[in-house]
């Protein structure tokens, strides 16, 4: 297994631009930590707006060469980059824990997840094609083509490094989109050693550019401002996500949102309570609870609600919590101080209003972001958590009584990204599948993540899909063509 030390001397700590590492503008640079110590693992070019401009100016300029590479070329970069990452497996996901703090074992998994999106995409590279046909008249043919869209902004979230890179900029490579990458300021080093990779597996110069920034906002601006730019992709949160679908608007770019999440959990009275148990800490804690597919919300039938509770809150109180390095380590560190204190204001709002903690709920003291795993029981509805997203370790149990409420609840939100149910009811199953308002459901699963499935969401969760067969048309422009025939 490679050091701490040594990996982190691996990874580029410049601005990728035109197939070149580079400095940022005036030589400016930002810190990089690690949230299990507050520590700095690396400092890195810290991007102006002008850093950004001329990351399009690079994408912009092989975009038309990019285009029309072959379709079979595109993949097998892709290919290579997939056998490449799966040779350093271990080095991204050491990194992963270093700069984002999720335990060792999770970030592998992550790998293993993110990984397949350049299989995928891969694959699906020769597999763009349109269709030809006469028309209902019999007058002509109609022929319909695919082309990419063009130049693409991606801007990528800090919880999942890896994969919500690959994710965004697979499809786009598959498509013969060239881009320009802003991956978050708390965990860019995952991307800048991708963009590494990429270049190892034979990507040309200026297909997949990438800035690392600090001025978020400004830079972001200027680029959906120009006019070559023809799409956009957003991971993050929906409040985030509005203000760049209004930018996009001027120019009526093509836009892909994944945004927050407040998902349900719902476990009918006649739901296998190990299985449901198992599910209901996969779902909640993986990621030490950040992420948009989060279980939030647990409505769980009121006759096995106290059962389900002691479950839970048994499992938890064995959790161990400390740096993701460490073995044995379920509970890593958050993000950082912010996050923190955001789980914390949460769980003491619904104490406050009534709700009972079973286990956890104070900020430890010592170095690094952390805050315990927690379970609440007997959440009261107007308990704030209940209508925020919750994007740290906290468990919620509310209880409901019949089928009709279950479904209330769990469609009280403005967010409608994933649900997941418990039962054994098949019926009931394909009546939650009919009537829950999300894009995605586990139905007796606590993870349903996979690269050959479409990801996303409904209402204030976004708009558009990832991964599978529509993750590539989202890069992708339809043309029609009518011939009369002769």
């Amino acid at each position: 297994m490679i050091s701490e030390s040594e990996l982190l001397a691996k990874v580029p700590t410049q601005l990728f631009i035109g197939g070149e590492w580079v400095a940022a503008d005036g030589g400016r640079t930002l810190a990089v930590n690690d949230p299990s110590t507050g520590e700095t693992l690396a400092e890195i070019a810290d991007a102006s707006v002008a850093d950004g401009v001329r990351a399009l100016d690079a994408a912009v300029a092989v975009q038309e060469e990019w285009a029309a590479t072959a379709p079979r070329e595109r993949g097998e970069i892709l290919r290579r980059a997939f056998e490449l990452v799966r040779e350093r497996a271990d080095e991204f996901a050491l990194l992963m824990t270093l700069e984002m703090g999720k335990p060792l074992a999770e970030a592998r998994g992550e790998v293993a997840y993110g990984n397949e999106f350049l299989r995928w995409f891969s694959e699906e590279a020769v597999r763009i094609h349109g269709r030809f046909g006469s028309n209902p008249e019999g007058t002509g043919t109609i022929v319909t083509s695919k082309a990419p869209v063009g130049p693409s902004f991606l801007i990528t979230p800090w919880n999942f490094p890896l994969a919500m890179a690959t994710r965004k900029i697979a499809p786009a490579i598959a498509a013969g989109c060239v881009s320009v990458v802003k991956p978050a300021a708390l965990t860019p080093l995952t991307t800048l050693y991708f963009a590494q990779t990429l270049v190892d597996a034979g990507l040309p110069k200026g297909v997949v550019n990438v800035v690392t920034t600090s001025e978020s906002r400004a830079l972001s601006a200027e680029i959906i401002a120009d006019p070559r730019l023809r799409k956009l992709s957003f991971t993050g949160s929906t409040p985030v996500g509005r203000q760049l679908m209004k930018q996009a608007a001027d120019g009526i770019l093509r836009t892909s949102m994944e945004l927050g999440g407040n998902a349900p959990f719902v476990v009918f009275e006649d739901a296998d309570l190990d299985k449901a148990v198992d599910g209901a800490l996969l779902a909640k804690f993986r990621n030490i609870g950040q992420a948009c597919t989060a279980a939030n919300r647990f409505l769980v039938h009121r006759s096995v609600a106290d059962e389900f509770s002691r479950r839970i809150t048994e499992r938890v109180q064995a959790m161990t919590m400390g740096r993701g390095t460490d073995d044995g380590v379920q509970i890593g560190p958050l993000v950082d101080d912010n996050a923190v204190s955001g789980s914390h204001e949460l769980v003491t709002d619904a104490a406050g209003k009534g709700a009972t903690i079973a286990v956890g709920g104070s900020i430890p003291e010592g170095p690094g972001s952390y805050y315990p795993a927690t379970v609440l029981t007997d959440v009261t509805p107007d308990a704030r958590l209940l209508k925020e997203e919750i994007f740290g370790p906290v468990l919620a149990i509310v209880p409901f009584d019949t089928e009709e409420e279950a479904v209330r609840l769990a469609n009280d939100t403005e967010y409608g990204l994933v649900s997941y149910v418990y039962t054994q009811d098949l019926n009931r199953g394909m009546r939650m599948i009919e009537k829950l308002q999300t894009g995605m459901m586990g139905l007796n699963a606590g993870v349903i993540s996979n690269a050959a499935a479409p990801f996303g969401g409904v209402k204030q969760s976004g708009i558009g899909r990832e991964g599978s067969f529509e993750g590539i048309e989202e890069y992708l422009t339809t043309k029609y063509t009518f011939v009369p025939r002769a």
